[in-house]
């Protein structure tokens, strides 16, 4: 993860998820009532697909 003694942003974020994802999708999954969804230990990309798939839920449920 480090080069050249800095740290690499990307694969630091290829790690896991950042605060911002976290905090997100705990909202996501408490308002779509889907508190499985959430887990501390997700990668940046999974973290990512579970938010983009919460939210296609939610814009779909409020649609009826």
């Amino acid at each position: 993860m480090r080069m050249d003694g800095k740290y690499n942003a990307r694969d630091y974020l290829a790690g896991q998820m950042t605060r911002a994802q976290s905090l997100r999708l705990r909202r996501l999954s408490d308002e779509a009532y889907q508190p499985g969804q959430y887990a501390g230990d997700l990668t940046f990309a999974e973290a990512a697909q579970r938010i983009q798939a919460l939210e296609a839920e939610i814009v779909l449920a409020d649609s009826f």
